[in-house]
């Protein structure tokens, strides 16, 4: 087939659409921006509809390797010019592969918790960017699953998507309202951690073993007053300097972190399934 070279071919035009939170929750599309997110996407059974290639820009190691995986993924494989693809690419980053997905359907009801599940949750944060690092380091420290509650992005925006590395499709995510969260925390028994700059407790004084949830808010604003209660604890991280509180990300990694201190290296409960795709990708040689 010949590649696509007109910037208004119809399919061009509806995946450039993607960039915009209202036609991504219209469609029921995402899109999938780099040869690691794709690979990590369809590893975890995501739905690819279509794939954008550019052959002259799909020249690193990756975009190999997802070449060869893209005939499992089901979706249909276009070839592009450079000129389309730069239309498409979301960001400078080019390494000539785009997908389009359905949005993966994940709600809390779904999330299967364990004995000793190790949660986050992250309420009313707004930039994708701290959504996507905050992923990267739960994937790292063996999170079970990361919840946003009130969100004030999408959690597959594509920004999101870039800035986890593809981790957003490693583990089990969803989208709530703080309410729902919470009362779906209680049911199960989570112990509930809630980071907070005026807590007087150090994040070091708490246990984080067993059926453990780690709250953070936004930069702005930090936590609701919901997250306040007897059967929640507030934790903060101490501030020795002018500035009286982290980045969201950097304190979800240092309270992460603990937590899998306290919990074993391999993290108490935390892996599972993650580390079973992980072993049957090594044996394909993706």
């Amino acid at each position: 087939m010949s590649p696509i070279t007109s910037l208004r071919n119809p399919r061009v035009k509806n995946a450039v659409r993607l960039r915009n939170r209202r036609h991504r929750e219209k469609q029921g599309r995402i899109l999938i921006d780099g040869s690691r997110e794709l690979l990590r996407a369809i590893d975890a059974g995501v739905k690819l509809l279509e794939t954008f290639v550019c052959r002259p820009l799909r020249e690193n190691e990756d975009s190999q390797r997802l070449l060869a995986a893209l005939p499992r993924s089901g979706g249909e494989v276009l070839e592009v010019s450079e000129a389309v693809f730069e239309k498409l690419a979301f960001g400078r980053r080019t390494e000539g592969v785009l997908g389009v997905a359905e949005t993966p359907r994940n709600t809390l009801d779904s999330l299967v918790v364990g004995e000793n599940s190790f949660v986050a949750v992250l309420e009313g944060v707004e930039k994708p960017g701290n959504v996507g690092a905050v992923l990267r380091s739960a994937d790292a420290a063996g999170v079970s699953a990361l919840i946003t509650a009130d969100a004030r992005t999408d959690l597959y925006n594509p920004n999101a998507i870039r800035a986890s590395l593809g981790t957003i499709f490693t583990m089990p995510v969803c989208e709530a309202t703080s309410g729902d969260v919470l009362a779906w925390l209680r049911k199960n028994d989570f112990h509930i951690f809630a980071a907070r700059v005026d807590s007087a407790v150090d994040y070091t004084e708490v246990d984080y073993r067993g059926p453990t949830a780690i709250v953070l808010g936004s930069e702005a604003e930090g936590l609701s007053s919901l997250w306040s209660g007897e059967d929640i604890q507030a934790v903060r991280l101490p501030m020795l300097g002018a500035a009286d509180s982290l980045n969201v990300s950097a304190a979800a990694a240092v309270l992460f972190y603990e937590a899998l201190r306290q919990r074993g290296e391999r993290g108490e409960g935390g892996r599972g399934k993650r580390e079973e795709r992980r072993e049957k990708r090594e044996e394909r040689g993706d």
